[in-house]
């Protein structure tokens, strides 16, 4: 079942715990790829909130303005290589904020991501543990910016319910450039998941 618009109308924190254990489903002519969702890190900062304007506004040539905000995906470009893919959340338009997805576990169409990943030796543990690997991945560009999560090709539905006990909740990672910001610990990430980018 794909997440309805009120899950993400909620406060951000709440929004990146519990997307842990979510499927992100991805549509494409090259077939359908699946994954769950085992790190997640809470963006709320003014950087980010200016990003997300300046970056939605250039792409699609007007304004910034979705109401409601939450449910949307903001996918950007970092240090000039890498795509991101963060999840929207809350009700002000105009004060965005949003959850990125670190890390996926691989549940279907593994094939299409290992040839999108240039993988082919059969070792997957590594193959989308990281923002930039899962937006190859899944197939998710610049294209995908901007998109309603709530109906398909691009979505997210429910999974398995998350025991709370083995979610591990710590500081942010490169993200030196949010002073004060970086040392909250507004990371999530399943506790002895090999999937995740990284557990110190």
């Amino acid at each position: 079942m794909i997440l309805k618009r009120e899950f993400y109308e909620r406060d951000t924190l709440t929004v990146a715990k519990e997307l842990l254990g979510k499927l992100l489903v991805h549509e494409t002519k090259e077939g359908t790829t699946i994954g769950r969702i085992v790190e997640t890190k809470r963006m709320r900062d003014q950087r980010i909130r200016h990003r997300m304007l300046t970056t939605i506004s250039a792409q699609r040539g007007r304004k910034f303005s979705m109401d409601p905000l939450g449910g949307h995906a903001y996918v950007y470009q970092i240090y000039g290589i890498y795509l991101c893919f963060d999840v929207t959340s809350g009700r002000l338009v105009g004060k965005p904020e949003a959850t990125l997805v670190r890390a996926l576990e691989p549940i279907d169409g593994l094939g299409v991501m290992m040839r999108r990943r240039g993988v082919s030796n059969g070792h997957i543990a590594n193959l989308t543990a990281g923002p930039g690997k899962l937006c190859v991945a899944m197939g998710i560009s610049k294209k995908q910016n901007g998109v309603d999560l709530c109906v398909p090709p691009l979505r997210i539905e429910t999974g398995a319910t998350v025991d709370k006990r083995p979610i591990i909740q710590t500081t942010r990672v490169n993200v030196d450039y949010a002073d004060e910001w970086k040392r909250l610990p507004r990371r999530f990430f399943m506790k002895d998941n090999d999937f995740v980018s990284r557990t110190n």
